[in-house]
């Protein structure tokens, strides 16, 4: 029942967004919350400045768990093991299944997970990306099936939770191009392919995107494990590739702007009485990325 309302609320709020007097005047708001919201950016060093002014000009930064140097990372990998083999064990329930993710109840197990997207560090260089106070939906960690599945994720397209949508991703497990790599189109690219398209929404096959765009300028992001993707997912094209020779086992750590009525699926990867006990030992800063509705 709650999905049947959700996707209601998002066919809404799409069809109000498409009158132009309405997008106007919602275009007006979000630079005057820009406008507003920056002087209050969080200072961040030269090196994240540099990191978030390449997220805006390709859409994606590669980078590495040992040159981020995030404080609770040996705590976030130490979980990650001790999770996978419960993965592992689990079984997909049809054939036509190409992921299965963590429960709730398994990352309340290894809450190291959840929280290494809390760190503050990160979420300044997310704050700076975004212009907006931040609002963290959690951490997705994840078993991609090695098969031929094309369906959901693994179709190319941008994700319209909001204007600005931040994710980091963190490899496991060595990528390669035959291991299911994020790909994506670049930010240049990704305009034209749109105008060609007319893409607003949705999933998009692979074989109508090289119709309009060569394989050629497809872009891949392999790399050992430790390997992390900062990828501006809302201004590029983007799938996770299918992964043929193995599986990949990843985590997914979501940002978006809390301005909720201008957001679609507002949820988290935890249930709120989760997020209670997990804030027991959160500053009131991160509190507030997690109790952003």
């Amino acid at each position: 029942m709650y999905k049947f309302i959700q996707k209601a609320r998002n066919k809404f709020i799409k069809k109000i967004d498409a009158i132009p007097f309405i997008r106007y005047q919602a275009d007006l708001a979000y630079q005057t919350a820009l406008e507003k919201h920056i002087s209050q950016l969080p200072a961040i060093s030269t090196s994240d400045f540099d990191l978030i002014e390449k997220i805006k000009h390709e859409g994606v930064v590669i980078t590495s768990l040992e040159d981020l140097k995030i404080p609770s990372t040996p705590k976030l990998l130490q979980a990650a093991e001790n999770l996978i083999p419960k993965i592992l064990s689990s079984i997909a329930a049809q054939k036509n299944d190409f992921t299965i993710h963590a429960s709730a109840q398994q990352i309340m197990e290894y809450p190291e997970i959840f929280l290494w997207g809390l760190e503050q560090r990160l979420l300044n260089i997310v704050e700076n990306y975004l212009g907006l106070p931040v609002a963290y939906h959690g951490a997705y960690f994840r078993r991609d099936i090695a098969n031929q599945v094309e369906q959901g994720s693994r179709l190319w397209h941008i994700d319209k939770e909001d204007r600005k949508v931040l994710k980091i991703i963190v490899y496991l497990n060595d990528i390669s191009e035959d291991k299911g790599p994020f790909q994506y189109i670049p930010q240049s690219l990704t305009a034209k392919v749109v105008q060609s398209l007319k893409y607003t929404s949705g999933y998009i096959r692979n074989q109508t995107l090289q119709e309009v765009i060569s394989p050629a300028n497809y872009k891949s992001c392999t790399g050992d494990a430790g390997t992390v993707i900062f990828a501006a997912t809302s201004s590029i094209l983007h799938r996770g590739k299918p992964p043929v020779v193995s599986e990949r086992f990843a985590i997914f750590f979501d940002y978006t702007s809390r301005r909720q009525k201008q957001l679609l699926y507002c949820n988290s990867s935890l249930p709120h009485s989760d997020l209670l006990l997990l804030a027991n030992n959160l500053t009131e800063k991160q509190k507030e990325c997690i109790f952003w509705e």
